[in-house]
């Protein structure tokens, strides 16, 4: 039996200095706060300088700016296409007379920060050259993040944690100086710290004593209302006292140098905690039990009696990532490349990377939090419909990049994607596996219908060779190709037909009759596209691996993330290593190097698997929270799509897929023994 208490903490986070591009997080699944390493939010300029904002999030704070008028698709000009002799449109170019619908539509809604919380030292912020003696920890066992540090040649100690059952932070700080806690609020924005604090006027913060110890800070923002409960165990919360500041207020405890408090955030649709859960041992003792059923119940590897150097690193980077996805991409929303730590994209998920953040859940022995954010997807199934049908196409066509409402967001890419479209019958197929819930399968039938029927319907016949075929407009998972030149993009042609294939084993499973087409596309759908024993991004691109070879090589997935119905191993296993020879490295991006893992381990190269998915690549980094940090990129500090593929990759090379043998994935070099518990084959 794997000693999980010894293998988490051995990869607890330690941090000795000031690093911007490590700030660690602590959270519930919907909610995150995001620290320095004063275990708050004191040093915000220099970490937001570095493209690293310190924020505090949840998965229900969403904003609208109404400033210059709110729109719909409607309202948007769309770009014409030619498709099979008829016209499509599509969201795609923002011209000179629609760019600020554009722009309005792709900003709206947006994430935005809750509110900062930062330490004030003897009446004074604090700066990065006060600091010194850093020795920050996050205990990943229980959730707590501990801030030992000095400053102004003061000792300090800050404890920080969050409350598993409400959006609820606990603090304390102990110290060798009077300290106190200054709390403010920013107005929305969709940039990646989430915060304007320049509009002070075009927001409200209510304060109001609720009881001996308790304050409640009302906001008002526009199309959203939230609260804020505050509360101290000796002291009181009150207005700073440069009263120009309107969202400013300051934790005044009577013992400054030893003291604890609060902060809960909820909207004001939802019922609050009730005070007694605000407590810091509240806080504390609910993370403590959050945490031990966590690490006792999920899938985990145990990577210590391995004698390769380099797997202490590949046990860390899959601990930090169970860590990061549970505290930010388990909630009911499909996550943000981000999460819950900052903007990216202005908050929205895409789902197409929903596969690559989540599908690993159910083979870690969480198929429940993984379904919690697949039920949104019947929540906008009557958008998802009309998405389809504007364009005269049956089923559900799932979008890109949207909003919790689930509209396609203007983008000069996002709206001629497919890829997402078998997404959800990917991570539907893995949860059935994992619990043949029956249940399941009546839940979401009409969703896997309309889905599949999508699929048919956008596949084109061509009666001169009797087949399927994906035709322009489409951009493929490979965004470096012109819509209109695009056919038969190799890993969406394989990934259609698997998801007819998976509609046809849930209608045998249900004991319904599938529609006859279903079966006729199955088997008619055009042959993956090769040229010399190669597999190429798209029919019409003979020059991939010349002209193309940058981005993602998304062909090789049509054996890795999938099982390859129609790929010949003998042309994926020289594809791959084309793929090696000639792919500018420096261009993938962190799920990449997982999907190549796994197309190496089907194709019995287990030692292969593992130098991909360790390679030493910008885009392969992992740092110290744990993060796959994408360095070529200031816009993306943190990728966790590249988290989630390292998870998916890591359960089909220790417990295997279909029928394969046990730990395909592992060298058999006497360099790697390893064991793993609760976890489940893959597709």
């Amino acid at each position: 039996m794997i000693d999980r208490n010894k293998l988490v903490s051995r990869h607890n986070p330690c941090l000795n200095a000031i690093q911007t591009d490590s700030p660690l997080s602590v959270g519930n699944g919907g909610f995150a706060f995001t620290a320095d390493i004063t275990g708050m939010q004191s040093l915000y300029d220099l970490y937001s300088e570095k493209h690293t904002p310190l924020c505090t999030m949840s998965e229900w704070g969403w904003h609208v700016d109404p400033k210059g008028g709110t729109f719909t698709l409607k309202d948007l000009e769309m770009t014409e296409y030619d498709h099979a002799g008829r016209k499509v449109y599509y969201a795609v170019d923002r011209r000179p007379g629609n760019g600020h619908i554009y722009d309005k539509l792709r900003h709206n809604a947006h994430k935005f920060s809750l509110g900062r919380i930062s330490l004030n030292i003897e009446n004074e912020g604090i700066l990065p050259h006060d600091l010194a003696d850093i020795q920050q920890v996050l205990h990943l066992n229980e959730g707590m993040l501990v801030s030992r540090f000095s400053a102004k040649g003061k000792a300090f100690e800050v404890v920080t944690v969050c409350n598993s059952e409400s959006d609820t932070l606990g603090f304390h700080v102990k110290g060798e100086a009077n300290a106190s806690v200054l709390i403010s609020f920013p107005y929305g924005h969709h940039d990646m710290p989430g915060a304007d604090w320049a509009r002070e006027d075009d927001h409200i913060s209510k304060l109001t004593k609720k009881e001996h110890n308790l304050w409640l800070i009302n906001r008002t923002m526009d199309d959203i209302d939230y609260n804020v409960l505050v509360q101290v165990d000796s002291g009181e919360l009150r207005p700073h006292a440069d009263n120009k500041k309107k969202h400013l207020f300051e934790v005044i405890p009577n013992n400054g140098k030893d003291f604890s408090f609060s902060v809960s955030f909820a909207k004001t649709t939802t019922s609050q905690p009730p005070a007694t859960d605000l407590a810091f041992s509240s806080c504390v003792n609910s993370s403590k039990t959050f945490w031990k059923d966590f690490w006792s119940n999920t899938g985990i590897i145990d990577f210590s009696k391995a004698k390769d150097a380099r797997a202490f690193e590949l046990e860390r980077r899959m601990v930090l990532s169970l860590y990061l996805s549970r505290i930010q991409e388990c909630g009911y929303l499909p996550p943000a490349e981000t999460g819950l730590t900052l903007n990216s994209w202005y908050g929205r998920f895409h789902l197409e990377m929903h596969a690559w953040h989540s599908a690993y859940l159910p083979l870690f022995n969480n198929a429940k939090l993984l379904e919690k954010s697949l039920r949104w997807y019947k929540d906008i199934l009557p958008q998802a419909r009309e998405n389809a049908e504007r364009n005269g196409y049956k089923g559900a066509r799932w979008p890109k990049m949207v909003d919790p409402e689930g509209i396609d967001c203007p983008s000069p890419i996002a709206t001629l994607l497919i890829w997402q479209q078998p997404h959800i019958l990917y991570m539907l197929e893995l949860i059935y596996r994992q619990t043949k819930s029956h249940t399941l399968l009546e839940d979401y039938w009409e969703v896997v219908r309309e889905t599949i029927d999508f699929i048919c319907d956008f596949l084109y016949y061509d009666d001169n060779d009797g087949k399927y075929h994906i035709i322009a407009p489409v951009i493929p998972a490979q965004e470096e190709h012109d819509p209109k030149d695009v056919k038969n993009p190799c890993f969406e042609l394989e990934y259609f037909r698997f998801g007819i294939s998976t509609g046809l084993k849930w209608s045998e499973r249900m004991n319904i009759t599938p529609p006859k087409e279903w079966i006729d596309i199955h088997d008619n759908i055009a042959e993956l596209p090769t040229k010399n024993g190669l597999y190429l991004a798209h029919e019409n691109c003979p020059d991939t691996f010349e002209k193309f070879n940058r981005d993602h090589p998304s062909m090789v997935g049509a054996f890795g993330l999938l099982s390859g119905e129609y790929v010949d191993k003998d042309f994926m296993l020289k594809t791959l290593n084309k793929v090696l020879d000639c792919w500018k490295q420096e261009t993938m991006w962190g799920w990449d190097f997982a999907m190549m893992a796994m197309t190496a381990t089907r194709l019995g190269l287990p030692e292969l698997a593992i130098d991909l998915i360790l390679m030493d690549s910008p885009k392969n980094n992992y740092v110290a929270s744990g993060n796959n940090f994408q360095r070529t990129r200031d816009d993306l500090p943190l990728y966790l799509p590249g988290n989630g593929s390292l998870l998916l990759a890591l359960a089909m090379m220790t417990a295997g897929y279909g029928g394969s043998e046990e730990m395909p994935g592992i060298p058999k070099n006497g360099m790697w023994e390893i064991e793993y518990e609760c976890i489940g084959r893959a597709i």
